[in-house]
């Protein structure tokens, strides 16, 4: 049980019966007093704890701070667990083994994120077992949000003595099915505040050579790019809000980034580094290292200054998000990395988060 914690949040307001499932705060600890507080309505992390160059400890994950906000964000994925499809399907329509499937539209003509019910508006079955690590489990049932197959689907936060989290995914399903899970952490690396900073002075590293181009509705036009040349070459690290608004009309279509970046890998499935973030004014840096072949990149480009937790609000750009994915539209694209799940297959994802600070 939660009494207190370093981020100031308690677990009487997050806790609430719905649809006769209950919600709850947890907050997960390791040996040096850092910590990470999530929620198991869509698996929403509301905390993470960690120091900066002065040892000054802040919350550098946007969220709320009383479940009934959660539930009503105006950022619905915000800091969340997405699925069963994470990013964008064209015109929330695919075909699987030869059966059309039609998803709710939720974001211009496309299906994103799972649709408006997905994971993340969900009530996941919750232990915790270790002061380090909570385990949560879903199960979706055949045809929710249009999905074919009954898909059990484990999530694993495991904060680590040094202040990584990692986000372990396994899941199972009795019919063929795709699944593209990913979480929407929106990183503030300079602490929430009133305002919240801005991520353009972010100095971004991403282990990307190619990137995915997208039309004006944010779907891929087919081809992957370099990024040699272009506003997405972050190979060398440089400021996020350099290009973030370039006479370009990638970054037009994304009102800034929302893209999925194309990352280095040499074997498939191996967990590699991604990106590297370092927030010059705190010195506090995060590096992803994923199993997927993607991430996407989004730099917040529609927050309106909406509230946080404690007081702190979003203004546009405050926050950066890194999606690690398969390629959005995939169920569309045979030349894409499939996403195809069938029965008696694991899904498998790793994805960690490390924070540290500046030498």
């Amino acid at each position: 049980m939660v009494t207190g914690c370093l981020s100031g949040l308690k677990a009487a307001d997050f806790r609430k019966e719905i649809d006769g499932k209950h919600t709850d705060l947890y907050v997960l600890t390791n040996s040096k007093g850092y910590e990470v507080a999530a929620t198991n309505y869509g698996g929403a992390l509301v905390a993470i704890m960690v120091p900066d160059r002065d040892g000054k400890v802040a919350n550098v994950i946007q969220g709320h701070d009383n479940i009934d906000d959660v539930i009503s964000s105006p950022e619905p994925f915000l800091s969340t667990l997405i699925g069963r499809y994470g990013n964008r399907i064209c015109k929330g329509k695919f075909t699987l083994e030869g059966k059309e499937y039609s998803l709710a539209i939720n974001n211009g003509p496309n299906a994103l994120h799972g649709g408006p019910t997905g994971f993340h508006k969900r009530v996941w079955d919750a232990e915790q077992v270790a002061p380090n690590h909570l385990r949560l489990h879903y199960t979706a049932e055949d045809m929710e949000e249009g999905f074919p197959g009954r898909l059990e689907m484990m999530v694993d936060y495991i904060w680590t003595d040094d202040n990584e989290l990692v986000i372990d995914y396994r899941g199972t399903t009795d019919k063929t099915t795709i699944v593209n899970m990913t979480h929407h952490g929106y990183f503030s690396l300079a602490g929430i505040a009133n305002p919240t900073p801005t991520i353009e002075d972010l100095i971004c590293e991403i282990n990307a050579d190619h990137y995915i181009p997208i039309d004006d509705t944010s779907i891929p036009l087919g081809t992957i790019d370099s990024v040699k040349g272009t506003p997405f070459d972050f190979t060398t690290p440089k400021p996020v809000g350099r290009d973030i608004d370039a006479d370009d009309v990638q970054t037009k279509n994304g009102a800034g980034y929302d893209h999925c970046f194309v990352l280095n890998k040499k074997e498939e499935g191996e967990c590699t580094f991604a990106a590297r973030i370092t927030e010059p004014h705190s010195g506090r840096t995060m590096e992803v290292y994923t199993t997927e072949p993607g991430v996407q990149v989004y730099t917040d480009n529609w927050a309106t200054g909406y509230p946080l937790q404690h007081g702190a609000t979003a203004p546009r750009r405050s926050a950066i998000c890194f999606e690690a994915q398969h390629f959005p539209d995939s169920p569309n694209r045979p030349y894409f990395p499939t996403v195809v799940l069938h029965p008696g297959e694991v899904y498998t994802q790793k994805t960690v988060y490390k924070f540290g600070v500046a030498k």
